[in-house]
């Protein structure tokens, strides 16, 4: 007579080789458990594959997905309500997908990554693939955390992060453009606009709001401000301060005044915070006696922040002022 146990053990081996052999045109365990079997699905001609996953055949629905029946979804892994996995696409046993989230075609989501809710992946992005660092380990355990309602579109690539224990780290409402990379223990705010072919080097911060132009590259360990604007094709090694524009060689042109302006910025915090670039670029002072001097003053929190970030920089510092040809006050105004 078979018990509990054996019949349990008998449900999981046979939905595995299932899983395995994917046969015939409609995928189905043997166990008798195809409604609930996290590998039983439908083929159906020119559709998705609708499929509910479970732990191990277990009468609780944990969710419920349409795979595509060329996709590879271990067993493992654990998607939400109304996710989407197109053609081709492998996602791994430690990936966690949030409710209404679409991944298209030929994606790979590898490691231990985390993906909140209705965010969209599109074809042959790759995340949680290990680092890009020789002193990587593969037995290191570090992960991928990814927000809600983020675009991560075509050939983007996110790498889990390399210390043990690391994170790479991605928050909401953020838009990849195609081919991005965002390295190892980069960590990414909310709302921040990253340009086809942007290069993050590993541990790069960019904060919320930023906008990074398409071919930028960005050294490891740098710091991106709120609110920064990057011009397309440009270089950085140095910390950009909060609410600049930024363009060419490590190089600050001014204030994102129309960034100010959209983000609902009231007229007075700006003007404290063109005040406050003027003391640390065009008053004559060094780093230290501009912040010095801003101990004394009354400033709202925006401005505040501006030399909060000044006083913190890394050892490279900030990028230098750079006046452009025949340049007004346009970049103050």
């Amino acid at each position: 007579m078979e018990t509990p146990a054996t019949s349990a053990s008998r449900k999981q081996a046979c939905c595995e080789e299932n899983h395995r052999a994917r046969l015939g045109t409609q995928a189905s365990c043997l166990c008798g458990q195809q409604t609930f079997c996290p590998v039983a699905w439908s083929r159906r001609s020119e559709t998705l594959v609708v499929a509910q996953t479970t732990s191990l055949c277990s009468d609780q629905t944990m969710s419920s997905a349409k795979i595509h029946p060329t996709a590879l979804v271990a067993p493992d892994a654990q998607l939400g309500a109304d996710v989407e996995i197109g053609p081709f696409s492998v996602i791994g046993p430690q990936a966690m997908i949030g409710d209404k989230s679409i991944v298209q075609s030929h994606v790979v989501i590898e490691g231990d990554v985390a993906i909140g809710t209705g965010n969209f992946i599109g074809h042959g992005a790759i995340i949680g693939a290990p680092p890009q660092d020789l002193s990587f380990s593969p037995e290191r355990r570090t992960k991928v955390e990814i927000g809600n309602d983020n675009v991560i579109r075509e050939y983007c690539t996110i790498h889990r992060g390399s210390p043990d224990g690391s994170v790479t780290k991605l928050g909401d409402n953020n838009f990849l453009m195609a081919g991005a990379h965002v390295g190892h223990n980069c960590a990414v705010g909310n709302n921040v606009v990253i340009a086809n072919n942007c290069l993050l080097a590993g541990h790069v911060r960019v904060d919320d709001g930023a906008f990074l132009g398409g071919g930028s590259t960005f050294h490891q360990y740098m710091h991106i401000g709120r609110l920064v604007m990057v011009q397309g094709s440009s270089a950085f090694g140095k910390d950009l301060p909060p609410f600049t524009i930024a363009a060419e060689r490590n190089s600050i042109f001014g204030i994102n005044v129309i960034g100010l302006k959209r983000a609902g910025f009231s007229a007075k915090d700006r003007d404290e915070i063109k005040n406050a670039f003027k003391f640390v670029y065009t008053s004559g002072l060094n780093i230290s006696q501009a912040l010095g001097k801003a101990g004394t003053l009354k400033l709202g929190a925006p401005a505040r922040e501006f030399f909060d970030f000044v006083a913190n920089a890394k050892k490279r510092g900030i990028c230098p002022y750079r006046r452009g040809s025949g340049e007004d006050d346009h970049n103050f105004g």
